[in-house]
Parts: C-alpha cells; sequence; structure tokens
C-alpha cells in the first residue's frame, strides 16, 4: 500500500524485527487513521511471504487514550498456542534539523504546538515535504508466553491484555528516546502502575481498617492524595520551559558554569543506580540552573519535590509537567497521605527516576547553608532499605551565583520582615528585578554518596543512619562551593566595615586571602584576577551598581565602605564561603588562649579552646567528627609551621611572635559577627526571669531591639549580627544547653557563665583584631 503523496523511499525504514519461520502479533500504537495505515503498509511491504502475522491496534498513548478499549484481537493472538512475539510499533515525529541538529524552539512550541505531536493535518505535511522527519519505532519484541508469565508473577490487578498494551507503550517510549534523546525518560502509567499494585491495595486495606473507614472511601482518597502529589511530565512542557529558563537568566545572568565531563562522570551512575540531586538552596533560580543543565546534556529532568506553597497558577500546572511534585508543609498526623508519599517514591526509586529537593528545607537568607531537614531523606532511604533499588546515590549540589537579586530581601527578613507570599504578582517581580547584571552561575557536585555503603545491613537507630547521611552531604556542597570574586570583596570591605578603604587596601586584602586559597587549594569559579587592580575593580563596580558598595571620589583619594544598612546583604556573600575560613579562626582563638594560659599545659587549654568553639558553633556549621575536625585544625596550623606544637612550649611571646607570622587573621571577621548576636541573646536571657516561660517570637523581637541598641552604642562592632537568623540560632544552643529550663534552681547561674564565656571569645577577638591593626600599621 503507498499513501497519497508521500515518497516512501525518502522516509527511513527498520528491517523486519521478527525471526523467519515465527508468528508476530503487531501491536499498533498509532493516533491517527494516518498513521495506522502507514504502519500496515510497512508490515505489508516488509513481511517475508508465507509468514504468519496480525495487526492488533492498541489505545494510542500520544493521545492519552490509555482508557480506550484494547482491540479483542490480542486476547485471542494471546492464546494461541505458538508463542507468538508481540511487536510493539509506533510511528515518531522528529523535529525540524537546525544547524545540523533537530531541536525543538520556542517559537515552534507556541506557535502550532509541538512539532514531535502533529495533529492530522501537520501529519500529511511533514510525510509529503519533510518524510526524514518521520520514523517508524519497534519496541523491543517478546514472548507471548514470557509476557503471560510475568504478568502472572506480578503484582498488578490489570488484565492481561492491558498488561501487554502497557508494555508496549514502554517498550516503545525506550525506542522513541534513542531517537529523540535521553532528556524525555518520563513515567507515563504513574497511577496506573502505582494503584494497581498488590502492595499497595493491601496498604490501603490496613489503613481503611485502622481507620475504621471503607474501604473504597480510604482508597478513593488515595487516588485524589496520588493526584495531588505526582508529576505529569511531558516532552512539549520540558522543551517549553528548558527554553524559557534559557531565556529567563540570561536576563540577569550572563552564562552557567559547571564541569562538563564531571557532570558526565556522575550522571554515569545513573545506569544502575537510582540518583537524588541535593543541591544548595540560594535562590528561585536554583531548580531551574539545575534542570537547565540537565536538559543541555541530554538528561531527564528529576522529579523535584516542592512546596505545596508553589502549586499557584500558572507555575504549579507548568512545573508539575516537568517533574516537580508537591508535598503539603504538615501532614504527621496523616497516615494514609504518608503511606501515599512513601509508595510514589518507591515507585520513582524502583523505576531510577532522578529525584531532586532542598536538604535545607528553605532558601538561606544568611548565605551559610542551613541546618538539614530529614523528611524525604528518610522517605528514600526506607525505600533502599525495603529493596526498591539495589543502590541509591547521593549527589552534593552547589549552585553559587556572582550575586542574586534576593539578596534584599533576604536582608530584611533577618530584620524581622515577614516572607513575601509566593504568587504570580510575586513571580513577575522576580522575573522584572532580572534585568541588572548579577555576573555568573556556577554549579558544582561533590562526591557522590552511596546508600549501600553509607546505611548498614540491619542498622538498628535508622534516624541516626539518615541524620549522618544529611551531615555529609551538607559538608560535601560546602566542599565543592566555589570562592566567588565578589565574596572576596565584601570580606575585605566587612573586615574593615567601621572605616572606608582605598583601592590599594582592598587589594591587599584579597591579596592575602587568594595566597590562602592557593595555598590550600579550595576551590573558586575563577582564576582569581582579584590580585590586579582591575579585577577588584570590575567586583566594585558591580556592587556599587547594586547598592551594596558606597563610593566616595569628592577627596583626592576615591575610597569604598558598605553602604548604609548594606551589611547583611554584603555578609550574605561572605558568608557562602566562610566556612572555609572557619578552622584558621578557631585556630587563632585557641592559640590566644593558650598563650594567655598561667600553666604549662598550654597544647591542652589550646585543644580544650578548639573543641569549645566547636561546640559554641554547632548550630551555626557543619563540623567534621571530632577526630577528623581535630586533625583539620592540626593542619591549618602546621600549615604556618610543621612544628607549631613547640610554639606552645615556649610561652606567652613565642605563641604571639608565631602569630604575628600568619599573613591573614580571620577570627575578627568569620567569628565575631556570630559571637556578637550571641552575646545579644546571652544578655536578653541574663534580663530574662529564670522562672517565666519564655516567648520564643516575643524573645527574638527584643533581640533585634537589643541589638540595634547595642550597635548605636558601639558594644558590637558589626551590623551583620543583627539578625533574627544567628539569635535564632543562638537561642538554639541555648536551649540545647538547657539555658531555658525555668525548672532549673540553678537556672541564673548558668545564664550568666554562657554570658561570660561569649565574653571571654569577644575579648580575644579584639585581641586579634589589635593585632591587624599594628600590622596594618606597619607598627
Amino acid at each position: 500500500m503507498t499513501l497519497p503523496g508521500v515518497e516512501q523511499s525518502l522516509i527511513e525504514e527498520p528491517a523486519w524485527p521478527v525471526d523467519e519461520g515465527r508468528p508476530a502479533i503487531f501491536l499498533i500504537d498509532a493516533s491517527s487513521n494516518l498513521e495506522r495505515r502507514f504502519l500496515e503498509a510497512w508490515i505489508d511491504r516488509t513481511r517475508p511471504p508465507d509468514s504468519s502475522v496480525q495487526k492488533v491496534c492498541i489505545p494510542a498513548s500520544r493521545r492519552r487514550r490509555q482508557g480506550c478499549r484494547i482491540d479483542p484481537g490480542l486476547e485471542s493472538g494471546l492464546a494461541q498456542g505458538d508463542d507468538p512475539v508481540l511487536v510493539p510499533l509506533r510511528v515518531a515525529w522528529l523535529a525540524p534539523r537546525r544547524d545540523g541538529t533537530r531541536s525543538v524552539r520556542l517559537a515552534d512550541l507556541v506557535k502550532l504546538g509541538d512539532p514531535r505531536d502533529p495533529d492530522l493535518l501537520r501529519q500529511y505535511l511533514i510525510m509529503a515535504r519533510n518524510p526524514d522527519r518521520c520514523r517508524i519505532l519497534i519496541g523491543e519484541p517478546a514472548g507471548a508466553a514470557e509476557l503471560t508469565a510475568r504478568w502472572r508473577e506480578g503484582v498488578e490487578s490489570s488484565s492481561l491484555s492491558e498488561f501487554v498494551a502497557r508494555r508496549a507503550w514502554l517498550a516503545l517510549e525506550r525506542a522513541e528516546r534513542r531517537v529523540r534523546g535521553n532528556r524525555y525518560k518520563v513515567p507515563k502509567f504513574v497511577h496506573q502502575e502505582i494503584l494497581g499494585t498488590s502492595e499497595f491495595r493491601a496498604g490501603v486495606v490496613q489503613i481503611a481498617d485502622e481507620l475504621d473507614k471503607p474501604e473504597e472511601t480510604v482508597f478513593n482518597r488515595a487516588t485524589r492524595y496520588l493526584r495531588e502529589i505526582a508529576a505529569s511530565q511531558d516532552a512539549f512542557t520540558i522543551d517549553l520551559v528548558a527554553n524559557a529558563i534559557h531565556w529567563l537568566y540570561r536576563q540577569g545572568y550572563g552564562s552557567i558554569h559547571y564541569d562538563r565531563d564531571g557532570f558526565r562522570d556522575v550522571y554515569s551512575l545513573s545506569e544502575q543506580n537510582s540518583l537524588v540531586f541535593l543541591p544548595s538552596h540560594k535562590s528561585n533560580l536554583d531548580h531551574l540552573v539545575l534542570q537547565h543543565v540537565l536538559w543541555v546534556n541530554d538528561a531527564p529532568p528529576n522529579h523535584t519535590a516542592g512546596g505545596i506553597n508553589m502549586n499557584f497558577f500558572p507555575v504549579g500546572p507548568i512545573v508539575r509537567r516537568t517533574g516537580v511534585f508537591f508535598i503539603r508543609r504538615s501532614f504527621k498526623d496523616n497516615p494514609l497521605y504518608k503511606f501515599v508519599l512513601r509508595s510514589y517514591v518507591d515507585y520513582l526509586v524502583a523505576n531510577r527516576f532522578p529525584l531532586e529537593w532542598y536538604l535545607e528545607g528553605g532558601r538561606s537568607r544568611s548565605g551559610k547553608l542551613l541546618p538539614p531537614r530529614y523528611g524525604m531523606l528518610s522517605y528514600v532511604a526506607g525505600s533502599f532499605r525495603r529493596g526498591k533499588a539495589e543502590d541509591v546515590y547521593l549527589i552534593p549540589t552547589s549552585v553559587t551565583y556572582d550575586q542574586i537579586q534576593d539578596v534584599r530581601s533576604y536582608a530584611a527578613e533577618q530584620l524581622g520582615r515577614a516572607k513575601e507570599k509566593e504568587s504570580f504578582g510575586w513571580l513577575l517581580r522576580s522575573v522584572r528585578s532580572l534585568h541588572r547584571r548579577y555576573g555568573n552561575i556556577h554549579v558544582r557536585f561533590g562526591e557522590p554518596l552511596s546508600l549501600a555503603k553509607e546505611i548498614p545491613e540491619g542498622d538498628s537507630d535508622k534516624n541516626l543512619a539518615v541524620r549522618k547521611l544529611a551531615f555529609e552531604t551538607m559538608a560535601r556542597i560546602n566542599r565543592v562551593t566555589p570562592i566567588t570574586p565578589t565574596s572576596l570583596v565584601t570580606i575585605a570591605l566587612l573586615a574593615n566595615e567601621d572605616r572606608a578603604l582605598r583601592y590599594e587596601e582592598i587589594v591587599e586584602v584579597v591579596r592575602d586571602a587568594v595566597s590562602y586559597i592557593d595555598r590550600r587549594g579550595l576551590p573558586v569559579t575563577e582564576r582569581i584576577r582579584l590580585d590586579s587592580p582591575r579585577g577588584v575593580q570590575l567586583v566594585l563596580d558591580r556592587l556599587v551598581e547594586h547598592g551594596i558598595v558606597t563610593e566616595y571620589s569628592a577627596g583626592p583619594e576615591t575610597v569604598f565602605m558598605i553602604g548604609p544598612d548594606q551589611h547583611l546583604e554584603a555578609a550574605y556573600y561572605r558568608n557562602t564561603v566562610i566556612h572555609f575560613f572557619l578552622n584558621h579562626a578557631i585556630t587563632e582563638l585557641a592559640l590566644l588562649a593558650a598563650a594567655e594560659a598561667e600553666d604549662d599545659n598550654r597544647l591542652g587549654v589550646f585543644w580544650s579552646q578548639v573543641m569549645a568553639m566547636r561546640d559554641l558553633l554547632k548550630f551555626e556549621f557543619f563540623f567534621s567528627d571530632k577526630e577528623v575536625f581535630r586533625e583539620e585544625v592540626f593542619q591549618e596550623a602546621a600549615h604556618h609551621d610543621p612544628g607549631w606544637e613547640a610554639h606552645l612550649n615556649g610561652g606567652r611571646d613565642e605563641v604571639l611572635e608565631f602569630m604575628k607570622g600568619f599573613r591573614l587573621l580571620t577570627a575578627p571577621w568569620v567569628l565575631r559577627p556570630f559571637l556578637e548576636a550571641y552575646q545579644v541573646v546571652a544578655d536578653s536571657l541574663n534580663a530574662h526571669s529564670p522562672y517565666v516561660e519564655l516567648d520564643q517570637r516575643r524573645f527574638i523581637a527584643g533581640c533585634l531591639g537589643l541589638g540595634k541598641q547595642y550597635r548605636l552604642q558601639r558594644k558590637i562592632a558589626t551590623e551583620e549580627s543583627i539578625s533574627q537568623i544567628l539569635f535564632k540560632s543562638a537561642l538554639s544552643l541555648a536551649d540545647n544547653r538547657n539555658l531555658l529550663d525555668i525548672d532549673d534552681e540553678d537556672l541564673g547561674t548558668r545564664r550568666e557563665a554562657f554570658a561570660a564565656e561569649i565574653q571571654e571569645m569577644l575579648r580575644r577577638i579584639d585581641a586579634i583584631d589589635a593585632m591587624r591593626a599594628v600590622r596594618r600599621a606597619g607598627i
């Protein structure tokens, strides 16, 4: 049979897929009569003489008509005793070829819809004018006996013909991905494959018994929950959003920088394992940035857990079709919802669909990583323990920006302003804010963690294993987060925030920081050009443009300083990399404590102070295990002198002389903002009656007021210490130390000791700051 107007010879055709002499049943997945006739014509034209062939139509998956009646001929064919081969067939429509590649552009999608899913008229036109865009797809054939056996052994409640049709669709999806690209690997039958399993139905029956409700009622509610949660990806929206993302980020950013070879190494793990991407969360662009990286590398979009607050029109329906699934903020008292979510995660892990969510739970307002949330990680760990995958790899991912458009609102929230609610208007304002230059975006992938290696068999404390995984993931994100030029310039300015700096002074501080970075091999966004005046000037110009830095040029020399009320914004960029300098700052304080010690056990005093600082700041930073941490601190000191311990035995003067050789003194700008915030909280606790329950919201508001008063009185030296985020961390530490326990008779005394501990550390920071001032003055 020849189709009118179609030059058949121009269409690439596959070879006959069935061994000679074996009967075949072709399962035809056609969205139109044209496709059906085209496939039947190929069968008739290609079949060997005297071959036994049956043609059976199955509902067209592309038109979402899975509920259509399956051709009765399928059942009779399956009942044949000669074990026919079942061969799925479909027509694939390819995108136009442009610049040597087949690509879909935003204009294609907006004007005519997906060119790979044409309507009947466009099918005729493509066959007549561009037959090279038409391909016959053959899914992997399977014997009727084999499929029947798999159906009987399986857990699905569907009929044999429904099972076979679904297997055919999935086989055709795999075949189509080989033609179109792996980025279109998306689940097609989520609801059928989850709701139809005997495991799911048994779980529903059990919950119905526990709730004492009819099974049908509970099943219907579970169906609604799954519809509320599950993503519904499709190729059209994936491409539409991918094109839109490229347009969107280019409004404010130059390009996305990442290691392509490193990404391919990471993604090669997905061939045999499930992957979970766990990115840092700095901006609402984070997910879009990672999605774009996946798309340009022909990787499927991640199934990304999102808060139900983001499910607003039009964002919710669109992003759901790109892989976002929405989870309620709270459902701890809803066992059915938890069961449905668990079943959905089991399905994704078992089928190796990549996952993504933010361990931090929300965007960081301070620049540092937030403490991890364990919920979704517990679900994935549970799937692994239940044998849904041989292994699951967690991929620590850092998304870093030279500058971000959200930093002003973050600073306002730290000072107590309420977070703006997500809405369509909020979205439009966010897009408009990108019409400025923010530099580049940088994506880095940390060393993957294998659940098979990290979760021991038969582990009794499942929660402990999850917590360790979460903290190790956060540590690995920190490890690969690159240091940006912006962060270095803000470090220089915040280290001297009460005075303006000349150009040369900024370069000098930055040069010392670059030397430290180079010696330790720390990651950077680029080979730092800030050693040169031009490199510093480019960053300063951008910070001035965004209002973070003030430039004064009316005098003989141009000077720069952090702008009025801009310290929290500047601190945001510093805090993104502050963890790289933390151990050095702790080493400085511990050395000074050892120098001041009156006994001869100065080494013991040093390590005691190191561990005290670790405990004091455990709600701020992700520290290594104690023994590893001790080794890290040892190496910090050894970078200056491998025999550094001998200086402690030489007495106070020798220790101070040793510290004078440090090219970079970090404690004042690394630790002071946190300790001054803790001082505000400690003083507020002392002023609060130890016999009265503490109202956290009112207490934090009071700390904001006291912090501003202290700054006006110059009792604290840093503006960025006035932050409700830091106050909440300090209060968490106080709670951890039982300083909120009003039933403790010694509470007042212990609160005073807490305040004294912080004051003593701040006194030592003042001493180190004085050493910096002496060096700066050249004395």
